[in-house]
Formats: C-alpha cells, structure tokens, sequence
C-alpha cells in the first residue's frame, strides 16, 4: 500500500507549562472552526476522504443491506393519558420516527380506524430531514402536548404546545430549552419546565450552563414565567422536575453535570403555591443517585443506590421523606442490578402488583412482587435473552404494563403483561417484515489487567458455531429460554472455538465504559450486516459502564479510568488468543467516550489493531473542557485546573501520546459539524497529529459531515454513515464478502 499524500498541517512549536508539567499542543489552531485556515484543511481532508472511500469495494453493498435491516422500523412502549395512547413508530419508509397517538377501541372514530394517527412528524415539518423531535409530554389529560424540536443537529430544543385534537399549536416557541423536562399540572394550564438563563445574564462563554426551574402559564410569554428553583446553584448542574398524577406533589432533583449523585427536594402543592413551593429535602449531600414519586397509594417510592450500588427500592412517608425513614421494598440483589419498576394497582386486581425490571450481566430480566410487601411471587417470561426497557402503566392506575424487548438479531417489539392472568402478549410488533440473518451470540468471561472478571458478547455467523455450546450461548433473533427465570446465566471462563472458526476472522470490538451507560443486547443493522457477511462484532462490557451497578462505573472513572483502556486491551486479547481473529483482522470502533476509549486503544497499544473507527470522540484531554459541554463531564473525567487530575488526564490523553513513528493502526475519524456536545476539535486535532506520525503506509482519514450533530438523524443519513465504516473497516481487516 502507498502512504497517502495527506493535506499539509502546520505544526506550532506549543507549549505551556501547567502545574508543572509540559503540555505540547502543536495542533491548537484547528480549535477554530471559523478560520480560513480550518476550512481549506477541512476541504482537503474531505477531498483525501473521498478520493479514499471510492476505492472500498462493498460501501454500496452494506448500504443496501443495512437500508433493508433497518425496514424493521421501530415502535416505543405507549404513554396513557385517559383514553389516549401516545407512542413512536416508525416504518421502512420513513426517515425519522413519528409521534403516533390512538385512542381506545371505544372512542375510535371512521376517520382513524383504530384510532390512531400521526400527532408530529419531522420530515412534513422539515423535508431536508435535519430537524428532529427531541422530547414530548402530554398533559395529564391527554388533550395537549408540550414537545422539542431542534434543527441541524444541534439539540438547541425548542418547546411548544399543541392541541392534541387538531395539532394547533398554542403556545411557544420557548428557546434555550435543551433536555428540559416538562411537569403538567392537572388541567393542562400550567407546567413546569428547564431554561438555560439568557446568554446576556451569564459569563461569557458559559451559556450552555446556568439552568433554572420554571413555572410556565399556557398563553403568557416566557419572560414572563416565574422562577422556582435553582438560583445560586452549581452552574453545571441538570435538574429533574415531576409532579404527582393527581398534582399533589412536586419533585426536583439537581445533579452537577453528569455526576452519580443528585440531590432531591419535595413540595405538597395542596399545601404550598405552585408558584412558590415549600419544599422539604427527600436527600441533600449524599454520594448516590435517587428518584422519587408519591404513588397513588400515597407512599413516597424511593428508587436509589444508597448503601446499594446495585440498587433498590424502597418507601417513605411524604410528610418525612430523609433518608433515615426509607424502608427496604426490593433489597439490593448480590448480582442483578435494579433497573426499573412499575406498579400495577387496579381495582381489577385482588391485590397491588409490583414489576421489577433487572439485568444481570447486561441481560434483562423482570420479576413479579406483592406491592404490600415486596415479596417476589413470580417472573415474567421474556421472548429470549436480550434487553428490556421503557417498562410503563396507565397513570391513573390499572392492571396492565407495557415493555419493549430486543436482543441481538430481534427489532423492539412492545410486549403487555396482564397482572390478573400474569399473561404476556405482543402488543406492537416491529412495523416492517425483515430477513434477519441467524447469528450466534455468546457471553465470554475474560480477566482485564489486575484479574477483573469482564464479560463481553462475541457475535459470529450461524454456520461458524456447529456443535458446541453452552448455557450463554444462544441463538439470536429468538433464541433463548422463553421460560427463563431470573436466574444467573452460567457463564464459562472460556468457551473454546469450534473447528468450523480454525480460520480466524476480520473482527470489530466495540465498547464504551463511561457515565455508568450499560452496553446491553440490541438490535443493529450494522452488527448483523457485519455478521452476515462473515465477520466477528464483540461487545464488552467494561468498567465505567452500569453493567454491575454502580461500583463498575466508578471503578471506571476520574483516577481509575485507565482501568476501562486496560479492559478494552484485555478483550481484544482474549479474541485473539481464542482464535476468532488476528491482529491483522482486529478493528476498534466507538463514539463519544467510546471514541475516547479508541484513542487510547490505538495510543496504548496499536499493534493489536488493524483498523480503527473513532466517532466524535473525547481526545484533548486536557482541553475538553473548554468546549461544548465539557464541562458537564469533569465529574466524570477529573479537571485540567487541578494539579493531581491534570496528571490522570494527562496519563491517557490519546493527542498527547501520539509517538513520531509508530504504526498505527488505519484510522478513520467520523465527526459531526453541529455537535454540541462534544466538539470536532478533537478529531480535527487528532487526525493531524496521527497524520503527521505514523510510521504506517495505512491511511489515516476524516469524515466530516455537515447539519448533523451528536445525537440523532435521518435513516439515510444513518445507512450512509453506517456504510461507510463497514466498507472502511472491511477494507483493512481483509473481509471478504462472498456472494
């Protein structure tokens, strides 16, 4: 292969002193987007892309396989209000999903069979596609909804309000609303919500912070909405706000950045002015992470991992809601970690019924529970070993819960459970009819750095695992016991490779390990497009994530964060001593943390990887923090401002471990022009530096896109990203697709 002529980067001679240490910076000036000089770098580094990319022999194949898996579509567990039922669907044809509300069969009218019809779609309110509907809630009534909208991938929610009869819009818009809850209080004239403060009322360069809790009046102007909450407060810090079904209660929660702890406040408003709560403290100063509601029986339901970092749940009485008063419903399990939980209180039921939605080892499970006392008295029988979420009820009560349900090879499908027959049924399937290719999937338990147990999930094509087998191997796409109980899965140490895997395979190891986000069974066109055409895709499940509760996460984070590289590196050698594949057929993929933990996997140890894929990623860590929303994050990562953190950052910094001659890996940055979570900088920054030092004739490139930002997208835009790394990756792991 011939070393690519890469666009000439200027190297400044950068270096400041920072509590004592020397920090090189040769790259700073493509911190600025705006410059001429960034932009004609750009325009070459798009250039050398796509001169690169026309060369990859199956981009146009695995887009076309990856178009037909996603005609799956997608359907979300429904929200109640009364006799409507709103949810997202989304078909094969559509580009992004739709908010779809039906009514009950009762009231179903001739115009809409069924009862159902589409309330907002983003592509009638912006055929280009860049707008998406970031966030709805229906009042508790069911006759309007407040919902987010945002554009060209920004994430800069804009609220509104619409009457849910006729989609007229009532109110708004209201700016600076970005991952703003909405409370409604009964009646649907009032809500409370979360606004950024006016960029002119704040420090310069801090108008992504200074969040505060508002009351809103249907029909006044924004300016005009009363602050209730957060003046004086931590300038970084989010905050959660609900209010009761019946209205009686007020919650608040706030958490500094993405911290795993928050505070948490309650108010009686029958007792107190909306405008003006009296509120009591449920917790204040403790190291853990709670929620809160008053249920309909009046109890205070308290959701936590204090002195549970798998968590529990337990109850209070409003009128004394500390911490000393909390008593134990569902004690912390010694494996499983506590992920959800509704409760089912309807008069058709001789008695209150508790769900309780678990993983152990990543892999869902629910059980039943008597609401009076906690007792477990049953399971519920899921369609395979995969993932269940969005555990939901009517909020006014009743006998039913809804859950979606996926793994591997399975679209989300929504499922019912009756709790007077402790029957199951499929509620929504997946809107479209797809081929899934059968794929094998297997949990393998491997031993990081400092003899850490981690386990990690290797997909491979059907046809490679023949014979064999054992209790965590499972066929995806509905493989698995659908009478599985909540019992451990047993999970061998090793799992030997059958003789029809002798040859190694091209393989991508992915992973994340941050902010305590558990990598859990889903549904990917990318893995089973990858898969079907005869590689190996490996999930880990590393420290920093949630997938054994808190205490993996923090062994993850601020001054253990070198554990989760150390992980990663463990996983890509267990694949490799098992024979699944080579490091000449190993690539690294991940985005956002994930591409931060690429950084460092191909810094730390590049000879295990042949080809990586980095996603707007973290990679100046010392930097970070002045851009985007950097700031949320030093909870999670430490602070260059401190003289010890600064040392943690610097220990890993994937920008300032990049070593003159090395051979790395072949590498393709993908990076997002309207991100504003975490900037391009990185990317820009790194890739230069990596252009500049590698000892490897393998190409080093960027992929940079316009209107699109860190969350998310059209489908088309989706498939084409999609494509792109596959055919990247496949290219330099040696795949070879046969036809």
């Amino acid at each position: 292969m011939t070393r690519p002529r890469y666009p000439i980067s200027r190297r400044l001679s950068l270096a400041e002193h920072l509590h004592g240490q020397l920090v090189n910076d040769p790259y700073r000036w493509l911190e600025d987007s705006g410059s001429e000089e960034t932009r004609a770098w750009l325009a070459a580094q798009e250039e050398l892309f796509t001169e690169a990319a026309v060369t990859w022999p199956d981009r146009e194949r695995f887009g076309t396989r990856i178009r037909e898996l996603l005609g799956a579509g997608y359907v979300s567990p429904p929200g109640w209000r009364a006799d409507r039922q709103f949810f997202m669907r989304r078909d094969a044809s559509q580009e992004h999903a739709v908010l779809t509300v039906g009514t009950s069969m009762a009231v179903a009218s001739p115009a809409h069979p069924g009862g159902e019809r589409v309330l907002l779609d983003p592509m009638a309110i912006d055929p280009s596609g860049t707008t998406t509907l970031d966030s709805w809630q229906p009042d508790k009534e069911g006759r309007l909804l407040a919902y987010q909208l945002s554009e060209g991938g920004d994430e800069e929610s804009v609220l509104r309000v619409m009457d849910v009869s006729n989609g007229q819009v009532l109110d708004g818009p209201i700016d600076r609303c970005r991952y703003s809850p909405v409370a409604w209080l009964p009646g649907g004239k009032a809500f409370y919500y979360v606004r950024r403060m006016p960029p002119d009322e704040v420090p310069p360069g801090e108008d992504q912070y200074h969040r505060r809790v508002y009351l809103h009046q249907l029909g006044t102007s924004p300016e005009q909405d009363v602050m209730i909450f957060g003046a004086g407060r931590e300038k970084t810090n989010y905050y959660g706000v609900s209010v009761s079904w019946d209205g009686h209660w007020l919650t608040v929660a706030a958490s500094r950045g993405t911290a795993p702890r928050n505070d948490l406040w309650l108010a009686d408003l029958n007792t107190s002015d909306p405008a003006a709560p009296e509120f009591v403290t449920v917790q204040e100063g403790l190291d853990a992470q709670t929620s809160a509601h008053v249920g309909r029986d009046g109890r205070l339901y308290i959701f936590t991992d204090y002195r549970a970092p798998r968590g529990r749940l337990a109850i209070a009485d409003p009128a004394g809601p500390g911490p000393d008063s909390w008593r134990d419903l569902i004690g912390e399990d010694p494996e499983a970690v506590l992920t959800d939980y509704a409760i089912l209180d309807g008069d058709e039921l001789s008695e209150p019924v508790l769900l309780a939605g678990w993983t152990r080892h990543a892999i869902s499970e629910m059980t039943v529970h008597s609401l009076a006392s906690g007792e477990r008295t049953g399971h519920v029988p899921l369609p395979g070993l995969g993932s269940v979420s969005g555990i939901s009820e009517r909020p006014e009560g009743g006998h039913e819960a809804w859950f979606s349900y996926t793994d591997h090879a399975t679209p989300a499908a929504v499922h019912r459970y009756d709790a007077r027959t402790s029957e199951t049924t499929l509620w929504r399937g997946p809107p479209g009819e797809v081929r899934v290719p059968e794929v094998r999937a297997r949990q393998v338990t491997y031993r990081s750095a400092d003899g850490t147990e981690v386990r990690m999930i290797v997909m491979s094509p059907s046809q490679a695992h023949a014979g064999g087998g054992a209790a965590a191997d499972a066929q995806a796409g509905g493989g698995g016991d659908a009478e599985a109980g909540p019992d451990p899965l047993p999970v061998p140490d090793s799992l030997p490779v059958p003789d029809s895997l002798a040859v190694p395979r091209p393989a991508i190891l992915y992973g994340y390990g941050g902010f305590g986000l558990s990598l859990a069974p889903s549904y990917s066109a990318s893995i089973l497009a990858w898969v079907e055409a005869g590689g190996v895709y490996a999930v880990a499940g590393l420290r920093g994530g949630g997938e054994e509760g808190e205490d993996w996460h923090r062994a993850g984070m601020l001054e253990h964060k070198q554990n989760v590289f150390d992980d990663f590196h463990a996983a890509a050698e267990k694949l490799i001593a098992d024979g699944w594949t080579t490091p000449r057929q190993l690539a690294v993929s991940g985005g956002s943390n994930g591409g931060l933990l690429v950084g460092a996997a191909i810094t730390q140890r590049p000879e295990l990887f042949a080809a990586a894929v980095c996603s707007a990623p973290l990679l100046d860590m010392v930097r970070y923090e002045r851009f985007g929303l950097g700031q949320t994050w030093n909870v999670e990562y430490g602070s260059a401002d401190d003289p010890a953190q600064l040392g943690w950052l610097l220990s890993y910094s994937p920008y300032h471990h990049v070593r003159d001659g090395t051979r790395y890996p072949a590498t393709l940055f993908t990076v997002f022009a309207s991100d504003t979570r975490v900037d391009p900088m990185h990317a820009r920054k790194m890739c230069a530096a990596l252009q500049h030092a590698t000892g490897s004739d393998l190409p080093v490139l960027l992929r940079s896109e316009s209107e699109v930002g860190h969350g998310g997208r059209a489908v088309s835009r989706a498939v084409a990203l999609s494509a792109d790394t596959l055919a990247f990756l496949a290219r330099f792991t040696c795949l070879e697709i046969k036809d």
